[in-house]
């Protein structure tokens, strides 16, 4: 009996020993998982540290373009995406049905660079909109019109009175519809404002559901070439502010080259638009879908080549802003001041062609405010 006892002893012994042995080896696997799992993620998280590194050397500068105009040629001729390519970054070309359009992506921090009329800045700044003028060019008068539908017996702007007339709000065409109707004795509540971005104005034209529509190309031409209506009034006499380029505070204050590279380019497209008419047309084709010749006969009323930014600029916006809070257009008084760089900081993205300009201006600034204090010491009869 005390035998059996001493056998089931080692017996009871020997099982113990096994499931120690299994007990340790399986906790060495364990550690052994556990270390191979670390090693595992330490591996992604060094691989994804350096993608992360890689795609943060990836600099992209988003910038607008419409159908038709300069920007639309700079990057059909690839100006810019080379150049920059060649500094480490890339390019992301963004369309915009119009201006304010643009803005709120620039103001939603989705867009570095926009290209606008004088109206949308201003809307966009009283908004709250932290955005800064970087360049400007000529008035381009002949390239925004009042379209009337085929058929429509008006004859000049007054006999829009009490009429449907659509346009983009905040846009260029806003300034000109309120300039037209001084024009013409007309004040905002003679008419039906219609606000509607271009597409949707476009189907609402070519339905005759409007009585008129303040356009610009390639919406013109497309009308004119589909028989859907002609030409009431052209900007002359009313348009006297250029485009706008500007961008972000944040983004001139941090990428001050791109900005000057930017410019640069973009006169470059200028002066080859200027020197290449047929090319120019050709290239819009693709973009507007007009025929060539129809584009060959736009051409005329472009005027090209980038402008700084000047005392004489911003006291014409100021202007064009007052009229819009006269008018209660918009929310508040704003100063145009307050989007305007320092001279130094436009000395740095200013492209040296138009800084000449900007020289030659400021010495003008300087003749006349010079003259107008001496008349002033003369008037009050000190010499």
């Amino acid at each position: 009996m005390q035998t059996n006892f001493k056998f089931l002893d080692r017996v009871r012994m020997n099982i113990y020993q096994l499931q120690k042995h299994r007990f340790i080896a399986l906790k060495r696997s364990i550690r052994l998982f556990i270390l191979a799992l670390a090693s595992a993620l330490l591996s992604v998280s060094v691989f994804a540290g350096c993608t992360q590194s890689s795609h943060q050397t990836q600099h992209v500068v988003r910038v607008t373009y419409y159908k038709f105009g300069s920007p639309a040629i700079l990057r059909q001729l690839g100006y810019l995406d080379k150049r920059l390519a060649a500094e480490g970054y890339s390019v992301q070309w963004h369309e915009f049905a119009a201006g304010p359009q643009s803005l709120e992506a620039l103001n939603a921090g989705s867009l570095d660079i926009t290209w606008t009329a004088e109206s949308p800045v201003i809307f966009a700044q009283a908004a709250g909109t932290p955005l800064v003028y970087i360049a400007t060019t000529n008035p381009n008068p002949q390239t925004v019109v009042f379209l009337v539908p085929k058929g429509s017996p008006a004859k000049s702007i007054a006999d829009l009175k009490g009429k449907k007339i659509a346009l983009q709000k905040g846009s260029i065409a806003q300034y000109m519809l309120a300039k037209a109707l001084k024009e013409v004795g007309l004040q905002m509540s003679d008419i039906q404002p219609i606000y509607l971005p271009p597409a949707d104005a476009n189907i609402a034209f070519s339905q005759s559901r409007i009585d008129a529509w303040i356009i610009w190309e390639p919406f013109i031409s497309g009308a004119e070439q589909k028989g859907l209506g002609h030409v009431l009034r052209d900007g002359e006499g009313l348009i006297d502010v250029g485009l706008f380029y500007s961008t972000s505070r944040t983004f001139a204050k941090e990428h001050p080259q791109v900005l000057k590279i930017y410019l640069e380019e973009m006169q470059k497209a200028e002066i080859w638009s200027k020197d290449h008419p047929q090319k120019w047309a050709e290239l819009l084709s693709g973009e507007t879908k007009l025929d060539v010749p129809t584009l060959e006969r736009v051409y005329p009323r472009q005027k090209f080549g980038l402008l700084p930014i000047t005392h004489r600029v911003v006291v014409k916006q100021q202007q064009v802003a007052d009229m819009y809070y006269k008018l209660g257009l918009i929310p508040k008084r704003i100063n145009i001041q307050e989007v305007i760089l320092s001279p130094e900081e436009y000395a740095a993205i200013t492209p040296s062609e138009l800084t000449s300009k900007l020289h030659f201006e400021t010495k003008q600034k300087r003749v006349r405010d010079s003259t107008a204090i001496l008349v002033k010491r003369q008037a009050i009869g000190i010499s």
